[in-house]
Formats: structure tokens, sequence, C-alpha cells
């Protein structure tokens, strides 16, 4: 009889790991439950020897005469997205699942995710289960999209969570392009009136700097800030300046990303940041909103999909991108394994609103958890939309005020001086 080794959760939500004879792999997977385990990964275990070392030596001369394509870059989430909905429909229709994965490997043009699934097919041919297959290629499939596979294949509703994974995805996408669409505008604007003053400084306030000379005035004080400002942005302020201000302007948007990066590398700056920008008025509000429907759907998709509550809020804080949050969701899953409730330290931690906290107290109470965590996601995904439209109705007055500004004491720094002149000259006409 063949020997499956699994892994599963215990009652106090720790892993274990073990090995059982049956069958075949739903038999497996009912003596695991009837030890009061929950299994989520179950694997038959091959005998080494010649045989698998023949099969090993074919698979790699398969692999070698296939071959990889070169590319360059990753997988993109709207090319995984379509794939993934595309498998679920396959599978649907009860095509055998390596079968699935060369039709779909066989479809894709020369990319990143065609090397992928040649990967993956060659895995699962070779007898790996799907979900450790994909694990095999996190760059493209990550913690949560494995796990929710595992349960699939688990319960035997692979099509279905496929099809959850993908609107999953989806709307995930639909949240981002919101963001990112908004900030688009904003951040043109700013980039093009850089441009258009850092020019103005270069080329234009040299001249009347020439002309102010030539007529000896006696300059106003914003006008000699603004010159000195033109002097360091064309690199003649003193002699000791290595580099034009120009090249500093140009290329702070780069340092600053850089810089921006390099502290979320570490764990105190990457705290830090998180807790700054949540506090940032209007901006803060719209990612705290965009932070909750991201992580209430996603443990709300893991819960519905079967994988264990504990391992769901574990995925779900490695998968949420922000400290304040994963600080939240390792304090609940602190409560849960002790037998407590998940609303009581999400409140506590004051990362929610005070409704989301409810909702989910509802839920445990229900039995709907996932359902009512589902909920919460759809509905701060409209407010983010209104977050979204908030932040772009302060921001264009707001920008209208500062371009002004410049142009005022642009404006002012150079016709003051002039009109000064015309006094000189009227009086000395006069006499």
């Amino acid at each position: 009889m063949p020997t499956f080794a699994f892994e599963a959760i215990n009652n106090a939500g720790k892993k274990t790991t073990g090995s059982i004879e049956a069958g075949s792999a739903e038999e497996a997977i009912k003596k695991v439950r009837a030890q009061g385990l929950f299994p989520s990964g179950v694997k038959e275990q091959k005998i080494s020897g010649s045989g698998g070392a023949v099969a090993k030596k074919v698979r790699d001369t398969k692999k070698k005469k296939k071959g990889f394509n070169f590319v360059i870059g990753g997988v993109s989430t709207k090319k995984l997205c379509l794939f993934t909905r595309q498998l679920s429909t396959l599978q649907d229709a009860g095509l055998p699942l390596l079968r699935s994965l060369q039709i779909l490997e066989s479809q894709q043009k020369p990319s990143a995710l065609k090397n992928v699934l040649q990967g993956v097919a060659e895995e699962v041919e070779s007898g790996t289960s799907l979900s450790e297959s994909m694990a095999k290629f996190p760059k493209a499939f990550d913690r949560l999209y494995t796990k929710m596979v595992a349960a699939g294949e688990v319960g035997g509703v692979l099509d279905v969570i496929l099809q959850r994974l993908a609107d999953f995805m989806e709307k995930g996408q639909r949240l981002k392009r919101r963001i990112i669409g908004a900030l688009i505008y904003p951040t043109v604007v700013i980039f093009i009136a850089v441009l258009i003053v850092t020019g103005i400084m270069y080329f234009v306030i040299p001249k009347f700097q020439e002309i102010f000379e030539d007529f000896d005035v006696e300059l106003p004080k914003l006008t000699l800030m603004m010159i000195d400002i033109s002097k360091w942005i064309a690199g003649t302020s003193s002699k000791d300046q290595v580099v034009p201000g120009v090249i500093w302007v140009l290329a702070s948007p780069v340092l600053i990303f850089l810089f921006f990066k390099l502290v979320r590398k570490t764990e105190p700056g990457r705290a830090i940041t998180d807790i700054v920008i949540l506090r940032v008025p209007v901006l803060g509000t719209m990612l705290r909103k965009t932070a909750i429907a991201r992580f209430t759907r996603t443990l709300g998709t893991l819960i519905s999909a079967g994988v264990p509550i504990l391992e769901a809020i574990i995925i779900t804080r490695d998968t949420s991108g922000n400290y304040v949050f994963e600080k939240a969701l390792t304090k609940v899953h602190d409560s849960i394994r002790e037998g407590e409730t998940f609303a009581g330290p999400l409140r506590e931690s004051k990362v929610c609103d005070l409704i989301v906290v409810n909702m989910i107290d509802v839920g445990e109470e229900t039995g709907d958890l996932d359902v009512m965590l589902m909920k919460i996601a759809d509905n701060y995904d409209e407010e983010v939309d209104v977050a979204v439209a908030s932040l772009l109705s302060l921001l264009e007055p707001f920008m209208v005020v500062v371009l002004g500004g410049i142009v005022l004491m642009i404006v002012l720094a150079l016709f003051l001086p002039l009109v000064s002149m015309i006094e000189s000259v009227s009086n000395t006409s006069k006499k």
C-alpha cells in the first residue's frame, strides 16, 4: 500500500508532519482528519532508487530539449490572473491537470510566465502536487496563491478556488489602478512645473541679472535671493560648487525614491515610515482604508477557501504590506491561538474603525466570518474611491496656490528692480 507524507494543523494551531498508509490521496486525507488534524498538504512518497534516477534523467533530458526562453522582467499580475481563470475553466471542464497546464503553456508567447509554466508542468508530470510545484516559483506564485491552491487540492474543489483567486486578484488590481490613476495627474503637473521653474532660473534670470548690472540698480532682497538660486542652479554660485544645482533638481525624485526604498529595507525604517504615512492627513486615511480592504479581502478569501484560520492570518499578515497591520494581525493570531476572539485585539490596536471590528465580531458569533470580511472589503473599496476623489479635490487647489505663489515671487523679483530703473530714468530725464 502506498505511503503518503502529510502536513497538517493541530487543534493548537501548530504545524505537524507525518506519514500514513492509504490506497489513495483521498483516503489519506480522511485518515488524517480522523486523527483530529486539519490537512494542508498530502503527497505520495516516491520510492528512491534506480527507477527514481531514471525518471530524473528523463525529466532533465526533456527540460534540456524543450529549453527556456530568455526574458527580462517578471510575471505581470494581469497575465497571472488570466492564466488562473483559464486553468479554472479547464479544470471545471474535466481536463487532466497536466494536460491543462500544457495547453496554457503552449498558448503563451515567449515570456516569464511561459518559462514558469514549463517548470510547473514538468514538476506535476514528475508526481509533485500543483501547489508544491508552484511554490518552487515564488516570484510568480506567492504564498497566498500556493496556499489557496493547496486548499483547493485537499478539498477537491480546485476549479472553484482558482475562480475565487482570479476574482481576488482582479479586485486588488482594480483598486491599485484607481489609486495610481488618481495620482498621475498631480504628479505630471508638479513635474512639468518644476521643469518650467528650473528653466526660468537657468535661462531667464541670468539675462535679467545682466540688465540690472548694466543699469547699476540697487536690488531688493527678493531679487538677490532669486539671483542666488539661479546661480546655484547654473553652477556659478561659487568656485567650490562642483555639481550644478540643476542636476540635483532633476535627480532629486530618483534620489528620494532610492533613499525611501533603502530606509524600508530595515525593520525600524519600515515601521517608522508606515506609522508616519498613516498619520498624514487625507493621504493617510486613504491608505488606511486601502490596507483594511486588502487584508479583509485576503483573509476572507483564504478562510472561504478552507485554509485554517491561524495559517490564513499568518499569510494575510505577511502579505498586508504595512507594519502597523502586521503587528495588529500578529496579536490577533496569538489571541485566537490562546482560544480568545478575533475582534478583541483588533479593537485594542485601533488600526480599524469600530464598524469593522463590530462586523468581524458579528461574523465570529454567526460563523460567517469569511462572508463578513468580504462585505467589509467591498464596502471599503467604495470608501477608497471617495477618499481618492477627496484627495484630488484638495490637491488641485493646493497645487494652484503653490504654483501661483512661486510665479508671484518670480514676477516680483524681476519687476521690482525694473520699477526702480524706470523711476531712476524718469528722475534723470526731469533734471
